[in-house]
């Protein structure tokens, strides 16, 4: 869920300013994907990197330090494998290790440490020439050690281009209706879902000066529905432009403990938000 698996290489800023509070987040993400073929049968062996860096401005009076929530970074290593099970159906499979904090100490501990592992299939229909028409299919499974649910989380999505003008995407992380001005850019309506997490190293009471609540924070999560209008522009075959912008419909920033559960909200108010980027895809 947390890139487009037809997306290679991709480099993205994102500014969240925060309604009615001095706060805001800007987030740099940049990953690269290398496929290497293993037969000629579709066989693909995927390992990947990815880098995340959070700049937290943290200006709302807390009653907690706030310097050390201030800068947060993910560095994450994964590995795919997909291949043909049949004409119609291919199989993938991904499994992540990441390393995710504010990395305060200056060392890495074992609790920045989260896993996560995904299965899919996937059905689809290329379009043909003098059919532009196409969809696909995808079912799969997402487990993660960073979530309080205990068991892994569904994924469907369904995409179709029905129209040499319109095609859209049903689903989770994204649902959009897309409009093409041309082959090579097009304007579309979405809802996304986006967010971050990383491990705090330093465990802190956020109510000092009381004793009736000890439970400690140990990781700060943020977890946003976005909608908004976005625009990509393909400047070549494979590398294409986009800009996005819109408003939150839900936006939870949240301190929890080590039993992932909420110690203190930070900020919860809906918000604007803008994202821009370049993207080397193979579809």
């Amino acid at each position: 869920m947390q890139g487009q698996a037809t997306d290679l290489v991709r480099v993205e800023y994102t500014y969240f300013p925060q309604s009615n509070s001095d706060n805001s987040f800007s987030r740099f993400k940049s990953f690269l994907k290398f496929p290497i073929k293993l037969n000629d049968s579709g066989a693909y062996l995927i390992p990947g990197i990815q880098y995340e860096n959070v700049n937290f401005q943290y200006k709302d009076d807390a009653p907690f330090l706030t310097e050390n929530l201030e800068n947060l970074k993910a560095y994450s290593f994964n590995l795919g494998y997909t291949f043909k099970m049949t004409e119609d159906w291919r199989f993938g499979a991904v499994v992540e290790a990441i390393a995710t904090s504010n990395f305060e100490t200056g060392d890495l501990q074992n609790e920045d440490i989260e896993y996560t592992g995904s299965v899919y299939f996937i059905k689809s229909r290329d379009s043909v020439e003098g059919d532009i028409r196409s969809w696909r299919l995808i079912l799969g499974l997402r487990y993660s050690t960073s979530t309080s649910v205990k068991f892994p989380l569904p994924i469907v999505n369904y995409y179709k281009r029905f129209d040499p003008k319109w095609s859209y995407t049903l689903g989770v992380p994204k649902s959009n209706l897309r409009y093409y001005f041309t082959e090579n850019s097009a304007l579309q309506a979405y809802v996304t879902i986006d967010g971050f997490y990383a491990n705090v190293q330093n465990k802190f009471n956020t109510n000092p000066t009381t004793s009736l609540d000890q439970r400690l924070a140990q990781n700060i999560s943020m977890t946003t529905v976005l909608s908004g209008i976005g625009y990509e522009w393909n400047f070549s075959k494979y590398f294409s432009f986009y800009i996005y912008g819109g408003h939150s419909l839900i936006n939870k920033i949240r301190l929890r403990d080590e039993n992932q559960d909420r110690v203190y909200t930070i900020n919860d108010t809906n918000s604007l938000y803008g994202r821009t980027g370049l993207k080397f895809s193979i579809l």
